[in-house]
């Protein structure tokens, strides 16, 4: 599960919009229009989905494995 996230355009920057999604089922998902408040500008943004994305956390093998089980590899 990741967070779509949308881009100002004001400064340019990333910001989350406070949707949870995997990538799959967002991408799947109807057109649909979205507002979401920037932290940075201080304004509301309007977006589609298509200027939208999901990022997903990344999982390193110490997380998936444990410490321990990759200590010993």
């Amino acid at each position: 599960m990741g967070m779509v996230m949308v881009k100002c355009p004001q400064t340019g920057r990333v910001i989350p919009t406070g949707i949870k999604s995997d990538r799959e089922t967002f991408l799947r998902s109807v057109v649909f229009y979205g507002n979401t408040h920037c932290p940075d500008c201080r304004a509301n943004h309007n977006w589609f989905a298509r200027e939208a994305w999901v990022e997903e956390p990344v999982i390193r093998p110490v997380e998936m494995f444990g410490a321990a089980r990759c200590a010993d590899a």
